[in-house]
């Protein structure tokens, strides 16, 4: 697993443009709140309502936002890495809650009265603030000590030092290059080429395998083969019908997987603070970085106070049970967790999943409304993606050395006009493409909308319309699931710790390469073989060959530094750099096609 490396201490290069605001000032705040919000964060969320109504899942706006905002810092010099991150934070924040327009699509399939506009807003405001707050109070165990890679933070991370520093753009500027034109040819491709689509060619997805490497890759097509194998049995015990895809139940397994893991490693954390607490274990060194200081307590009212916010919103405004709103904010908890870890490991936050086994659980307690079931499930989705986007975030803070409550602040300001921007983005493509309105989960095979998929709208409403018709099998594959990431992370646990097996793995090639059968076939991370149960097969594939790729040429002998040869963060590789630039160019690509689409349908009604 890639580690996070320490954010050098660097010299402050001076500005290099005159008339930019000088760094830390109000004017400088202010033009880069007004590049995110209102400039970048729009682009994001017409590239994400793109995605998420045509394929079901959207690249995160990190990434283009990040690309684009460090050509306005490039003026600031090195430390307009820290501007640029600023931006794509707010952005990103924009972008993320825009591609949530698929619940209003969900409500007008299955035929539910919406809500009037600013209720909607509100309730959207008030659950985006909470998984801000959830995002920055897991982010000391996802990314500091858990230093999970989370490679669009990476990418983010490593675009930034490239493009903001004139010595690292000098040395990247191929690879980066390459990259973007590259993953830009290839989301083109995908979706206008039928050969293409047909093979589900993801240069995003290639990409993040680039950046994660063999041992998390080939896991996640071990699990997507491991689904196509096991079809057929469960057709027989009646866990799928002939015809459906296997991710129709994996994705159930795979969730559960993440959550068995999540006990081991959670178990430890809590054990280990708790030795501490009682004076058992001595305390770790405070940091004295100051970037990196929050207020805990803050933190936690926060946390607090728009966890009511949501409940009352909900009840008082919405006229939703009580009940059910509390149930979905436990949730959050425990998902923002599991999909934190997930997206840390293998850039995928499962968050439609995490709507589904909501949806499932509240079956389970006895609910049969399924408008409830959508107002429900909608804090999950909501709050856990923007958890994720937190958490994502941080990671490249923490490889630049940005102020974390800054960027706290940056995303918060994002919230607010995503809020706003996602009911407005909704029914600009519906309005826009009438065919979103038309409800897939009834059509035939051959009246489905080739270019409009909708895929996380179709996994909603199959999900809801279910709880007239409980299906205990679904509970079952979540407890399946739940029992081998356990047993799995358990048995990595005590092997990966025993001192023979840490002789044996470091005595030669033979070591090196059982362990590494073991890492990415036999035994592999419950996280990392996740992902092959959310995402087709080929996805999967795809994943898995940008890792073997990337542990391939990162294996190769590398020149010995010569004096004066520039000195480079360690972890920005070649392979990182084209590997982020695969998935900034995809975005880009997305970005295009989006607005090349609204615009031809605009100007053809005119």
């Amino acid at each position: 697993m890639t580690t996070l490396s320490s954010p050098a201490a660097s010299t402050p290069s001076g500005q290099r443009w005159a008339w930019l605001p000088r760094q830390g000032t109000w004017k400088y705040h202010l033009l880069l709140l007004s590049l995110g919000i209102f400039v970048l964060g729009p682009l994001g969320g017409v590239t994400a309502s793109y995605m998420n109504f045509s394929l079901g899942f959207f690249v995160g706006g990190q990434v283009l936002a990040g690309l684009l905002g460090s050509v306005v810092t490039l003026g600031y010099g090195a430390e307009g890495k820290h501007g640029a991150n600023f931006i794509q934070t707010s952005a990103a924040s924009v972008a993320g809650l825009s591609a949530m327009g698929v619940l209003i699509q969900a409500m007008v399939w299955m035929g539910m009265p919406q809500p009037p506009v600013w209720q909607l807003m509100l309730y959207m405001l008030c659950i985006g603030m909470l998984g801000a707050g959830v995002g920055m109070l897991y982010t000391p165990i996802l990314v500091d000590k858990l230093q999970l890679p989370y490679p669009s933070g990476f990418a983010v991370a490593n675009i930034l030092r490239a493009l903001t520093d004139p010595v690292l753009l000098r040395r990247s500027v191929a690879k980066l290059g390459t990259g973007i034109g590259a993953g830009l040819l290839g989301g083109i491709a995908a979706a206008k080429l039928p050969f293409m689509a047909a093979i589900e060619l993801s240069t995003s997805t290639l990409g993040a395998g680039l950046l994660v490497g063999a041992r998390i890759g080939i896991p996640a097509l071990v699990a997507g083969l491991t689904g196509w194998a096991l079809i057929p049995y469960f057709i027989s015990i009646g866990w799928l019908h002939e015809g459906d895809p296997a991710r129709k139940i994996m994705f159930l397994i795979a969730l559960g997987t993440i959550m068995g893991a999540a006990i081991i490693d959670l178990s430890l954390i809590f054990w280990q603070a708790w030795q501490r607490l009682t004076g058992r274990a001595p305390a770790p060194a405070q940091s004295q970085e100051a970037w990196k200081r929050v207020d805990t307590r803050r933190v936690f009212s926060w946390v607090a106070f728009w966890a009511v916010a949501v409940v009352c919103t909900g009840h008082f405004v919405l006229g939703q049970p009580v009940g059910y709103l509390v149930f979905a904010v436990l949730l959050v908890f425990l998902f923002a967790m599991v999909n934190g870890i997930s997206q840390g490991i293998s850039d995928s936050n499962p968050i439609s999943s995490a709507f589904v086994v909501s949806v499932v659980m509240m079956a389970a307690l006895g609910l049969k409304d399924p408008a409830i079931g959508l107002m429900a499930g909608t804090v999950l989705l909501v709050s856990v993606s923007v958890a994720g986007d937190m958490q994502q975030d941080r990671s490249t803070g923490a490889r630049l050395g940005t102020s974390r409550t800054l960027q706290f602040r940056y995303q918060v300001a994002g919230i607010v006009v995503g809020a706003i921007v996602a009911v407005g983005f909704a029914k600009l493509f519906m309005a826009a493409y009438p065919v979103l309105l038309l409800d897939q989960t009834v059509m035939k095979a051959g009246e489905q909308p080739a270019e409009w998929s909708a895929a996380m709208t179709y996994k909603f409403v199959g999900v809801l319309r279910s709880l007239t018709d409980d299906k205990p099998y679904q509970r079952t594959a979540i407890w399946v699931g739940v029992g081998i990431g356990f047993a799995v992370e358990l048995a990595r646990k005590l092997l990966k710790r025993n001192a023979g097996y840490q002789r044996f793995v470091a005595s030669g090639k033979g070591g090196f390469a059982t362990d590494f059968v073991l890492d990415a076939v036999l035994l592999p991370s419950p996280y990392a073989w996740s992902f092959g149960g959310f995402v087709n097969l080929n996805t999967s594939a795809w994943f898995a060959i940008g890792g073997v790729i990337s542990s391939a040429v990162n294996s190769l002998p590398k020149a010995k530094p010569q004096a004066g040869d520039t000195v480079v963060p360690e972890d920005m590789s070649d392979t990182s750099l084209i590997g982020g630039g695969l998935i900034a160019g995809d975005a880009l690509a997305a970005l295009g096609l989006g607005i090349a689409g609204l615009l031809g349908t605009v100007l053809a009604g005119g």
